[in-house]
């Protein structure tokens, strides 16, 4: 793993939950309630530590802890 990937562990976490349940960046967003341009973010690893309370919302839609994305 390169430190780009190491980087982006919860991003990229997200996006495999994300896949895995069929759902589009747009859709996540939508039912987490948080802005779209937000979860791109995330995923591509611009916003590296995204706030609890995002972590939460995406957890919570994607049926996963919130430990699960950031350990």
């Amino acid at each position: 793993m390169d430190n780009k990937q190491v980087d982006n562990i919860i991003g990229s976490k997200i996006k495999k939950l994300r896949l895995k349940a069929e759902l589009t960046q747009e859709r996540l967003a939508r039912k987490a309630n948080i802005p779209y341009t937000t979860l791109t973010k995330v995923e591509s690893g611009v916003i590296k530590n995204p706030s609890v309370k995002v972590i939460v919302k995406i957890a919570d839609v994607l049926g996963v802890t919130m430990e699960n994305l950031v350990k």
